[in-house]
């Protein structure tokens, strides 16, 4: 609660008034001061009444490309009896306030309000909550009160499409091979039996074991697994236009466009972060939209990959995080084509992940925003030098190696 600049002159002339008419015996200052005092009491008590409003957001739509259109439509109800006048309401989106036409809202109307949302810049932008001010008729008091629960929205990045997608060696649980048959099938694990299972996939002495059926896990051997490595590093991204690392954001674009094409060829594919973030410990994500990080860290099952990367953002870390990060690449061995995107401060680190060719069959390297052009075949790697993800495309699309 805030008492207006008019509400402290007024507190303070009643102060004064009543000081005076007290002192010397004047009457008439005396009832002025009783009246100033009235009115600040009745603003206090007008303005701390609660109106009761509901809210609802609906994001339209709640996920979007980059540079793509996306509304949000606020509903504003009176639920209570008494008509809610002199209400002045804004909704925050992102950096900036939306005013809400709240004024003489009658019990049990409602008012809807619909704005665009900014997805000029890849990330999540927070919508709400809605911020309502009730005033005094006098404007003595103001109070201002938050309504409703803010909404994401998650502009993800660009996706350039990608024609070609690797077709290399498979990886099978036994150990790497070179050459697997098509449509192999290998044992993964054992899972609690479900309604829909096939009966001649339970493993009927597991399941006298533990009292309950289990069955059998199987994957296909035969599909290449990608891994997308995506430096967030700061360092690695050194230059800045208006607080942005555009290197970083092609990064991002690049990471999506691989993602996008591994899934539609129905391709296994994980999503890692150099630096973990700060509520997703070396976070990891697969293409189905589950996640989990190179140390094993459970996520939401509803951020998928490309949520992931609309919330990605640069983090501090030097060598020590890159070396942890590749370290646990190299003991997992996650698949067997990596695709590892970063910028031109990470130049001298290019030896570290040419390394990870005893784990990977394939690696392939992304540099952006680099002034000079990356020399080839550093590190055994195959580097392509793009300024942004479309380029990234293109001389994607141009490597032969698959």
């Amino acid at each position: 609660m805030g008492i207006t600049a008019r509400g402290v002159g007024l507190l303070v002339a009643a102060v004064v008034l009543l000081g005076v008419g007290f002192r010397y015996a004047y009457p008439e200052l005396t009832v002025l001061g009783v009246a100033a005092g009235v009115a600040v009491g009745y603003a206090l008590v007008t303005a701390a009444w609660r109106p009761r409003l509901a809210v609802e957001r609906v994001a339209d739509p709640d996920r979007v490309a980059r540079g793509e259109p996306a509304a949000m439509v606020l509903t504003v109800r009176n639920t209570g009896r008494l008509r809610a006048a002199n209400l002045v309401a804004e909704d925050r989106c992102g950096g900036r306030l939306v005013p809400v036409p709240l004024l003489r809202l009658r019990p049990g109307r409602d008012t809807e309000v619909r704005y665009p949302v900014p997805t000029h810049r890849r990330g999540v932008v927070p919508v709400g909550p809605l911020r309502v001010t009730r005033r005094d008729p006098l404007g003595l008091v103001a109070l201002a009160r938050a309504y409703g629960d803010p909404v994401p929205v998650w502009v993800h990045p660009r996706i350039h499409p990608l024609s070609a997608v690797p077709t290399g060696a498979g990886r099978s649980l036994d150990g790497r091979t070179d050459s697997v048959p098509h449509g192999s099938i290998t044992f993964d694990s054992l899972r609690e039996y479900v309604v829909g299972d096939e009966l001649r996939r339970v493993h009927w002495r597991t399941s006298a074991k533990v009292g309950e059926l289990m069955v059998r896990e199987n994957v296909d051997t035969s599909l290449p697994r990608l891994v997308v490595v995506l430096d967030n590093r700061a360092v690695a991204h050194p230059d800045r236009d208006a607080g942005v690392a555009e290197s970083f954001e092609s990064g991002c674009e690049a990471a999506a466009s691989v993602l996008a094409a591994a899934t539609r060829e129905d391709l296994p594919v994980s999503l890692l972060l150099v630096a973990p973030a700060a509520e997703e410990p070396a976070g990891a994500a697969d293409g189905s939209g589950s996640s989990r990080g190179v140390g094993r860290a459970e996520l939401p099952l509803s951020r998928g990959p490309l949520d992931r990367l609309a919330a990605a953002e640069l983090a501090d870390g030097g060598e020590d995080v890159l070396r942890t990060a590749l370290s646990r690449l190299r003991q997992e061995r996650l698949g067997d084509t990596l695709v590892f995107l970063t910028g031109p401060g990470a130049r001298g680190d290019l030896g570290q992940v040419g390394a990870l060719r005893r784990a990977y069959p394939s690696v392939v390297v992304g540099m952006f925003g680099a002034a000079e052009p990356t020399a080839a075949g550093a590190a055994g790697l195959v580097v392509v030098d793009a300024a942004d993800g479309a380029e990234f495309a293109a001389e994607w699309d141009g490597i032969r190696r698959w």
